[in-house]
């Protein structure tokens, strides 16, 4: 396995230079950390890493960012740039063998007075103890630790772990960085076959990916293309960038997490780009479906009692017709929710009446409401004295309904916005006459 990394040069060496067949994102690997395009803000002089360069000494760090943001080449151009020996693992193809080769060969190196920088890629497909394996080596500076992942670490990897490294935050590539990347290309193999709409159309389906792009642009120069191509012909001949979105991964929760915040904050055309996002990228619907759901008891409840009939109204013509044709009911019922009155009402008086629950314990309710099914419980007062609201005047009597060892509470608080609005009034109707039934 450990074939698979080829030593690099010794510190303080440029890396061996890609042969002149290597693909083209290879060839334009950046030779300096100031070549690295769209990450300015962390190789830049005042970013985290310009700074530990600055002062020739870095500390552990996790690179987290999209695919095709360079998290590699910067991992690289670190060891070069502080004069350190530099070891590649990748957890894809590693495992606890190749590590413990990896952490021999620092310990040699340090003997030897030569620091190492340990470069993992896809740190976060190491498992919770393969991970506590780093802790020794980088606590007493066996290694650098520098890990790159696509994913939240904070979900991904151990706390000991992240507790001794600084989480970098890698950016998707703009459209200004592809751009470059473009240019330096062309000043390799040429210009593009491109008119201008088809190069933003370009930049643009790569999705802030620069590799992707990159392999693009190969395609296009490999094929020869005679005359520049429009962006229907080159929507013909290249394949968009899939959207990143794994299903149990952090781009999923994002989007949902987007998706409901744009229907709460009551905008429905951001709602519909993002519902658009997820069921373009695969989601599930029924997933979608009870997302909605929630959102209309959490969001809006009694404010519009109508969002909830509409979301299992959507439900049930979503597996009528499945899809396409039945996420139109989706869309629609997204579409109510964004526009409805919104309440927090009912979400704030469930989380309120139970914690009292969880406060009072069993606390026996009055007497007089509770049902007295046996002689026994009769002759032990039970049921005696409940007032009948049906035979009271107005069909309310007024009674005290709480435990006696509780003061009545106030958990439902309606808003004054839609349907709630007349809900105030009927509990201000109740609490007048409860007033006036105990004054009397």
């Amino acid at each position: 396995m450990a074939d698979l990394f080829a030593n690099d040069p010794p510190p303080g060496t440029a890396f061996a230079e890609p042969r002149e067949d290597a693909p083209l994102a290879d060839r334009l690997r950046p030779h300096s950390l100031a070549d690295v395009v769209g990450q300015e803000h962390l190789t830049g002089p005042e970013g985290a890493i310009g700074r530990m360069v600055a002062a020739g000494k870095l500390s552990s760090m996790i690179l987290w960012g999209p695919p095709g943001t360079g998290k590699t080449s910067i991992a690289r151009l670190l060891a070069e740039a502080v004069g350190m020996r530099f070891e590649a693992v990748s957890a894809v193809f590693s495992g606890v063998a190749d590590l413990k080769k990896a952490f021999a060969a620092a310990d040699k190196a340090a003997a030897a007075g030569q620091r190492t920088l340990l470069f993992v890629d896809e740190i976060h497909r190491f498992n919770r103890a393969q991970q506590d394996g780093f802790l020794p080596f980088v606590e007493r500076g066996t290694v650098t630790l520098v890990g790159a992942t696509t994913e939240n670490p904070s979900f991904e990897l151990n706390a000991a772990l992240l507790s001794r490294a600084q989480v970098l935050v890698l950016h998707r590539l703009d459209a200004a960085a592809l751009e470059q990347l473009l240019a330096r290309a062309e000043e390799l193999e040429g210009p593009l076959p491109l008119t201008d709409q088809a190069r933003t159309a370009l930049i643009a389906s790569a999705d802030g990916d620069g590799r992707f792009l990159l392999n693009q642009a190969e395609t296009l120069y490999a094929a020869s293309i005679p005359e520049p191509l429009d962006p229907a012909a080159l929507g013909q001949f290249l394949q968009r960038r899939v959207a990143v979105y794994d299903k149990d991964r952090e781009g999923h929760y994002n989007l949902i997490s987007a998706w409901h915040k744009s229907i709460r904050g009551s905008d429905p055309q951001a709602a519909l780009y993002y519902l658009a996002r997820m069921l373009v990228a695969g989601e599930e619907p029924l997933f979608v479906l009870r997302r909605m759901v929630r959102a209309a008891s959490e969001d809006i409840g009694l404010a519009d009692p109508q969002a909830l009939t509409q979301c299992l109204a959507a439900k049930d013509a979503y597996e009528f017709l499945g899809s396409p044709e039945g996420e139109l009911a989706i869309v629609q019922a997204c579409l109510y929710l964004a526009t409805a009155p919104k309440s927090n009402a009912a979400y704030k008086a469930q989380k309120a009446a139970w914690k009292s629950a969880k406060e009072t314990g069993s606390l026996m309710p009055p007497q007089n409401i509770l049902n007295a099914p046996t002689k026994l419980m009769k002759d032990i007062g039970y049921g005696e004295g409940y007032a009948y609201d049906h035979d009271a005047e107005g069909g309310f009597s007024g009674a005290n309904y709480w435990p006696e060892e509780m003061e009545p509470q106030a958990y439902y608080a309606p808003v004054e916005r839609g349907f709630e609005r007349e809900v105030r009034k009927r509990l201000e109707y109740w609490d007048k006459l409860r007033r006036e039934r105990a004054g009397a």
